[in-house]
């Protein structure tokens, strides 16, 4: 079972994120769920959503304590949480920041494998605002391979509709080629 933690802020599409590659991996025949955990937090509060992806039934319905994957949609949360908390050896951390990989891997300081991408950036100009959902899942599907780009296309076109979806996509293929892992 892959398990997915990710750190966002309200507003920012963390638990939209979760859901996209739920569906995504249904759509491809796998057992997946995705939930958020916040309380009654406004916008741009910190949120946390989870998914979890496996070849087999998923029986378990609390949060994830133990991740496989961190996706962290805003680097300044980085002064609140450790991502790493409670994460695998070997796992993912997926980080929206301008840093290149190699500049981050020293302050993770545990044995896992650390992908950047300049989510932000890559949103402003894509989709004219800085909603880093879609984009951080281009980031995510080349770091994991749990998923192809192809996988996620179709829901997030359901999801945003031709227009909004279209100019989605772009930046997920963007984050895709530009982000950096070690």
């Amino acid at each position: 079972m892959q398990e997915i933690r990710f750190h966002g802020r309200g507003g920012q599409g963390a638990v939209t994120s979760a859901e996209l590659i739920a569906i995504a991996a249904i759509n491809k025949g796998k057992f997946a769920q995705a939930f958020p955990s916040f309380g009654p937090e406004r916008r741009g509060a910190p949120v946390v959503a989870f998914c979890r992806v496996d070849d087999r039934k998923i029986l378990i319905r609390a949060k994830v304590y133990r991740p496989d994957v961190v996706i962290v949609l805003d680097s300044g949360l980085l002064e609140l949480l450790d991502p790493t908390e409670g994460m695998h050896d070997g796992g993912v951390l997926i980080l929206n920041t301008k840093k290149k990989a190699s500049d981050v891997v020293n302050v993770a300081g545990r044995n896992i494998r650390v992908a950047t991408v300049d989510a932000n950036t890559i949103a402003h100009e894509e989709l004219g605002r800085v909603i880093v959902n879609t984009t951080m899942l281009g980031a995510f599907v080349k770091a994991t391979g749990l998923l192809g780009i192809d996988d996620i296309k179709g829901p997030l076109l359901d999801r945003f509709g031709a227009k909004l979806g279209a100019r989605n996509l772009k930046a997920l293929e963007r984050a895709f080629q530009e982000v950096t892992i070690v």
